[in-house]
């Protein structure tokens, strides 16, 4: 019998907070959605999708930034390589470095996909 009436108290809590919780109106989740609908109808002067035109932009972005991103790697390789293992040069530290921008670049770019 305890155990039904604290069903009943729960359910009873739950449906008067619930309403209190939610946007007026009862339009749940679609405050996004209206504007992300405006910004892929976008077009440019040329007729091409705007959306479309970033992307492209951002992909060919990935393609350079990764192409740097192997070429530091390499370097950084070559350095650690000649370089005492109890001496490290700031040059090898800001390649560290770069690295490091060059991935967050690329990673925070792959993410509006």
């Amino acid at each position: 019998m305890k155990l039904r009436l604290r069903h009943l108290v729960l359910a009873l809590t739950l449906g008067a907070v619930i309403p209190m919780a939610t946007p007026q109106g009862g339009q749940v989740g679609q405050v996004g959605q209206v504007g992300q609908a405006d910004q892929d109808e976008t077009h440019l002067p040329n007729g091409k999708l705007q959306r479309d035109e970033i992307l492209k932009t951002e992909h060919e972005q990935n393609i350079k930034d990764a192409a740097k991103l192997a070429e530091l790697s390499q370097q950084l390789q070559v350095d650690l390589e000649k370089n005492d293992r109890f001496v490290l040069s700031l040059d090898t530290l800001k390649k560290t470095d770069e690295i490091e921008k060059l991935a967050k670049r690329i990673r925070s770019r792959l993410r509006h996909y």
